[in-house]
């Protein structure tokens, strides 16, 4: 039986794809093109998500993480024939949210961290993808990366943040 969740992201996808194509997002992402990417979520994110989907804060009922954490993972799918693509596992001293290990390593690796604003914790959504981006850095997510051979050069790193339907994405500088 298919879940209610599968058939919703069916149709927005079939939404969206009248509009942008899905593989510009993991192109611009994979390029480091975090303008793009704030561009085709935001849009994404306006036209298809609906705010019981998206909530505002994490709850019991509403978890507006796993949300985007699947979106995401289902927008990189098209890359698996060139990319492992690992959700929720331990590398350095914590557990990244998204990494994409290239087959080749030559090609750009990815790390993602979610984060949904926290009004107690956080001024502004800048804040919050800050966090996600510090988070990254001070566990040493790439750790696994770098032992398989991938030069931290062609690491991306991303902090996504979240308030309801608002998205911000920023690739780190370091």
């Amino acid at each position: 039986m298919r879940s209610t969740i599968g058939f919703v992201l069916d149709a927005e996808f079939k939404k969206f794809e009248e509009d942008a194509s899905f593989s510009e997002f993991v192109s611009a992402m994979l390029q480091g093109d975090d303008e793009a990417m704030n561009y085709y979520m935001n849009k994404i994110a306006l036209q298809t998500f609906n705010y019981y989907d998206t909530g505002k804060e994490p709850s019991d009922f509403l978890e507006p993480e796993k949300f985007y954490h699947g979106f995401v993972l289902g927008l990189m799918v098209d890359k698996a024939s060139e990319y492992i693509i690992n959700s929720n596992r331990e590398s350095g001293f914590g557990r990244y949210d998204v990494v994409m290990e290239p087959k080749n390593l030559f090609d750009r690796a990815v790390i993602i961290e979610f984060k949904v604003f926290n009004p107690t914790r956080e001024a502004t959504l800048s804040d919050t993808v800050e966090n996600a981006l510090v988070q990254i850095e001070e566990k040493h997510y790439d750790a696994d990366l770098l032992a398989k051979g991938i030069p931290s050069e062609h690491i991306l790193k991303y902090g996504f943040a979240f308030e309801g339907k608002k998205c911000l994405i920023k690739k780190s500088k370091i």
